[in-house]
């Protein structure tokens, strides 16, 4: 598995910064914006559902910071889990913070609203009616800063850099009607009688709807997270190091790379190596998503957060810190989580001018109800603008893209896929292609023994032994799997002399004083050997996708070892669920059209490319996207980069080579062909639910500034209250990631073997 270790672009300047104060998706353009800035910066991300920045190229996080503050925002650079840790803390004391607000600013608002709708409030018009509503108006200014201050500074932040964001809807709303509520309590006279009435009740409950929300907000949106989270809880704190002859238990951070470690059962593998003594079986499900455990022994690798389930051994360090497969993970799922997809971006643009447009339309509500409105047109004037500025904030539409991106991205690790980024995960689901590499991709990329055909007068046993004896001087990738195959079944194999390979035919050699020829029938018959009737065994093996070997000793036949990759046990039903959602599904392989053909009958695959050379293989992806298809491919060796470069979505089986993997924008790591079903499902899900927040969104900002301004009035003589404005414009963000967490519990087809 060291080939995942390499499964993410290299992170250097890379950073990353947690953000305070933003509020809506005009924050957020604002942050990048500002990022974007500074001198050096190649790229920024911001994520405004978990409120970080993701910074890459050559700049001191110092420089980015102030950017950030600057820019009227607070920001902290997060360099590992202790800052993780410490961002959750933080996020926690807000949303308690937010609760309180909420409390106090109801605790002054209720009763206000309560005794309004009885008529037991005194009126403006009398001496104790002005004491009780200045009373009233102090009690309001105090939720106002307690409460609320966090609307007016942001608000005014946003104005000293020439910017307009929620909070500015908010401040000015709220801080419109305690003003003009406070100038009727003090100057009754100033207004016509029917104008006289105060709005204190709304700007207190509006401010305690708006907090609740964002404190909802906040507690839902915290479970979007939840898969990063639980990444970083599989590396435990400890590792058990041998130093010196003694076993030492050691923080995380002082193991270096070649040390000594030990893991005992049921404990966590804390870093990536190597085992050199000892043996057990390892839960690698957090890796790939498959549940049954692995067999491990000496020489076999080992992934830092798996879990060792049986067995007791030592194995050497080769990854440590943030070069373990693990980091790579985290770091990959992190990247993913805050890129965006192209139809996010869309919403961002929109939400950039979302607030000034909001502005816009404020004053023109403001003026029709002046000069047009009835009387009392300056009741009806405050209320319909205070409405407009309360209900129109953006936050559900700056939330919609990201907040579905992040658990999209989370649900799919936990299924052993990676994805590079937003782009990859909005086209997956819009694929129409599948292009499958045959070596490694459908097989299981290593040749293996499958058939042992013995001559009259020998056994199986015997007939393998003698085709070991003479392969073991070769490093031919068939003389490998037979070499294998004796050793498996522990036979024993005389040694053999005289080894010589003749290219394109076999290998010939002499054991115990015999010669031995071992190769194709070509070499059978220069030799004068008559194969009788093996040589139709020979052709049906040979139509199977394997590759028949004779085996002569003195002579005479002996009979036929034949060598295959196997196709992997799930290659068929993932092809077959492929098809089955609307995808045509296509091989591509440098291997001869015979057995090209024989392993498509046995999968099902639509169509094969047969006998592409490597450098090809890419303009087979070419051709196919010039006839209009939108296509995936799947490889995992360095000759398949190139084509999972070019596809429109490239899919790297993770247990291939490092270059295939960086040159894919998905990465299977369970190395089965299902993970490419599940991330097309999982696509699908994530565009559909993404499409479902904008186009709520939109409609309820689209619908409701109208209502909000009272074009419903001249007809139904209907106004909106601005307080069921703010809790609608607050439960909307809240609405907005229930609707994303639903992608939690999606649910995928057949996982296959």
């Amino acid at each position: 598995m060291s080939a995942q270790a390499h499964a993410v672009a290299e992170k250097t300047d890379t950073h990353r910064l947690s953000i305070a104060g933003m509020t809506c998706a005009g924050c957020v353009a604002n942050v990048e914006n500002a990022l974007n800035g500074v001198p050096g910066v190649t790229a920024a991300a911001v994520n405004f559902a978990e409120h970080t920045a993701t910074v890459t190229g050559d700049v001191d996080p110092k420089t980015l910071v102030q950017a950030v503050v600057d820019a009227g925002y607070e920001a902290a650079e997060m360099r590992g889990p202790q800052d993780e840790a410490e961002k959750e803390a933080a996020e926690f004391a807000h949303y308690r913070r937010l609760l309180r607000q909420a409390v106090v600013a109801a605790l002054v608002g209720v009763p206000l609203y309560l005794g309004s709708l009885a008529g037991l409030l005194p009126e403006l018009s009398t001496v104790g009616g002005q004491v009780f509503w200045l009373l009233a108006g102090g009690a309001t200014l105090f939720v106002l800063v307690y409460a609320g201050g966090h609307f007016f500074t942001g608000a005014w932040k946003a104005f000293l850099n020439h910017g307009a964001n929620m909070d500015t809807l908010i401040a000015l709303g709220t801080g419109s009607a305690w003003m003009y509520s406070m100038l009727v309590a003090v100057f009754p006279d100033i207004v016509p009688s029917l104008a006289r009435h105060a709005y204190f009740e709304a700007a207190a409950i509006i401010i305690a709807l708006i907090n609740f929300g964002s404190a909802l907000e906040m507690r839902a949106r915290g479970k979007t997270s939840e898969a990063i989270r639980r990444l970083i809880g599989l590396q435990p704190k400890t590792a058990r190091v041998v130093r010196n002859g003694k076993e030492l238990d050691v923080p995380l951070e002082e193991v270096g790379l070649e040390e000594t470690l030990r893991v005992r059962p049921g404990e966590k593998i804390p870093v990536d190596g190597v085992i050199i003594d000892g043996h057990s079986s390892v839960d690698e499900s957090m890796l790939t998503g498959e549940p049954l455990p692995v067999e491990k022994a000496i020489g076999d690798e080992v992934v830092g957060g798996t879990l060792n389930k049986t067995g007791t051994f030592l194995f050497q360090t080769k990854h440590v810190g943030g070069d373990t497969v693990l980091a790579q993970i985290i770091e990959m799922v992190r990247t993913a989580q805050n890129s965006k997809p192209a139809i996010g971006r869309l919403a961002d643009k929109i939400s950039a001018v979302f607030v000034p447009t909001v502005l816009i339309i404020a004053v023109i509500t403001f003026l029709a109800w002046f000069n047009l409105g009835p009387e009392p047109r300056i009741s009806y004037m405050l209320v319909t603008t205070m409405t407009v500025l309360i209900i129109a904030c953006p936050c559900a539409l700056g939330l919609a893209t990201p907040i579905s991106v992040m658990v999209g991205v989370g649900r799919a690790a936990g299924y052993g896929i990676l994805i590079r980024n937003g782009e990859a995960l909005q086209q997956a689901g819009r694929l129409t292609t599948v292009v499958l590499d045959k070596t490694g991709t459908i097989t299981q990329g290593r040749p293996t023994v499958t058939s042992l055909v013995p001559a009259p007068g020998w056994d199986e046993q015997r007939l393998l032994a003698l085709a070991a004896s003479v392969e073991t001087g070769s490093e031919h990738p068939l003389a490998e799997a037979v070499v294998a195959a004796a050793k498996e079944k522990k036979l024993s194999s005389p040694t053999a002399q005289g080894f010589e390979a003749i290219a394109g035919h076999g290998v010939r050699a002499t054991v115990e004083g015999v010669p031995v020829l071992f190769g194709n029938d070509k070499l059978m018959r220069d030799a004068g050997i008559d194969v009788g009737g093996l040589a139709q065994r020979a052709a049906e093996l040979a139509a199977a996708a394997a590759t028949p070997m004779y085996l002569a000793r003195a002579g005479q036949v002996a009979g036929i070892v034949a060598v295959a990759d196997p196709i992997k046990p799930d290659s068929r039903s993932a092809v077959e669920r492929l098809q089955a959602i609307g995808l045509k599904v296509a091989m591509v392989t440098g291997d001869n059209r015979a057995t090209a053909e024989a392993v498509a009958r046995q999968v099902g695959v639509d169509e094969v490319m047969a006998e592409v050379l490597p450098q090809h293989k890419s303009e087979k992806i070419v051709e196919l996207q010039r006839k209009g298809e939108i296509v995936g491919m799947v490889g995992d060796g360095i000759n398949d980069a190139p084509a999972l470069a070019q596809a429109d979505v490239g899919f790297a089986i993770g247990t291939g080579t490092d270059v295939a993997i960086e040159s894919a924008d998905i990465t299977l790591m369970r190395g089965s062909l299902h993970g490419v079903a599940d991330a097309v499902a999982i696509s699908k899900a994530t565009v559909r639910n993404i499409k479902q927040n904008l186009f709520g969104a939109f409609i309820y900002n689209t619908l409701g500034i109208p209502v909000a301004a009272g074009m419903l009035y001249p007809f139904f003589g209907l106004l909106l209250n601005p307080m069921i404005a703010g809790a609608a414009m607050a439960m909307s963000s809240v609405t907005v990631v229930s609707n994303a967490n639903r992608l939690r519990w999606l649910k995928l087809g057949k996982q296959g073997a």
